[in-house]
């Protein structure tokens, strides 16, 4: 059996900084040969096990954090995606933010608030179902959404256009760039689905009783807008993708694949922070030592129902 690293290429997703992205020129479903559902389910299966591992270690290191960003276009398979690749780690250093449209009270603040409070700590992954670069994506095709901010400065749609994207966009690299230099590993995922593949899906949540919560009207409305979306994205990726806080676009048509390459990205990704459990120094080691005599011990002492071990010896009661 051939091993993952062997068929998934990491660097085949992975967005250069300050590239021109084209869509169109990346695909948006499995094209290789030497991989199919079964094997991948294997492969995947096997990641889980090394992405638990790592996070343990990536825990105890204490020292960095991970932000793992999904964005993608509805029914591209984020919520799948999230539910089988954090299956490999633990719950309880894992948090999981979905996010919605921006409340009243979120609007009252910048548009980085929401999301600042749902960072990581050290040690901690959380993953973010849409993130901030909803503002630089929804925004961009609903720039009446920019008046709800009430931004200085901003009093008329008009107001929003290229300058003030460009301006969000280095805001955004901004913000990343501080997360990074203090010890946050971020991965960005945008699935890259096909407007027929979600054509298809749709069709099987309006026909599937148990799937028809997931669709909803608006999300016509906003297929209406596909090739404006793809913009967005082209120039969101392309402005935003740096060494250190990376996009990958990850082909999404095929579910089996897209979830065992988003599994062989971050467990790519992890393997080069060089984690190590924490060292005990010499007084911790004697420590130690004397815990584990202490706890040797137990048992060996006189039991007052059955008697002594030298007394079970010597018949002596």
């Amino acid at each position: 059996m051939a091993k993952g690293k062997e068929i998934i290429s990491v660097k085949e997703f992975r967005v250069k900084p300050e590239s021109r992205i084209r869509l169109k020129d990346h695909a948006t479903g499995y094209k290789g040969k030497g991989l199919d559902k079964k094997h991948a389910g294997e492969l995947l299966e096997q990641s889980r096990v090394q992405l638990a591992k790592i996070q343990d270690a990536l825990y105890a290191h204490n020292r960095y954090s991970v932000l793992i960003i999904f964005q993608a276009m509805d029914a591209a398979g984020k919520d799948g995606a999230v539910k089988h690749i954090m299956s490999g780690f633990n719950p309880l250093g894992v948090k999981v933010y979905s996010f919605k449209a921006p409340t009243a009270h979120e609007l009252d603040h910048y548009y980085f608030w929401r999301h600042e409070l749902a960072l990581p700590a050290r040690g901690e992954i959380a993953i973010h179902n849409r993130s901030h670069y909803e503002n630089v994506l929804v925004t961009r095709i609903h720039p009446d959404f920019v008046m709800g901010e009430n931004i200085p400065g901003v009093e008329s749609v008009k107001a929003v256009d290229k300058d003030f994207w460009e301006k969000r966009f280095k805001q955004i690299r901004r913000f990343e760039k501080n997360l990074t230099d203090n010890g946050t590993i971020i991965l960005k995922f945008f699935l890259h689905l096909s407007k027929k593949e979600q054509k298809k899906r749709f069709l099987e949540r309006i026909d599937d009783p148990s799937k028809n919560w997931k669709f909803s009207l608006s999300d016509l409305k906003e297929r209406g807008y596909w090739d404006e979306y793809q913009k967005a994205y082209e120039d969101a990726m392309g402005a935003t993708s740096t060494d250190s806080s990376p996009w990958f676009i990850i082909p999404a048509d095929d579910k089996w694949y897209a979830r065992l390459a988003i599994a062989s990205v971050i467990q790519d990704q992890f393997k080069k922070l060089d984690l190590s459990y924490p060292k005990v120094d010499s007084a911790q080691r004697e420590e130690l030592q004397k815990a584990k005599a202490k706890l040797m011990s137990e048992g060996l002492e006189s039991d007052p129902k059955k008697g002594s071990k030298k007394a079970k010896k010597t018949g002596v009661k």
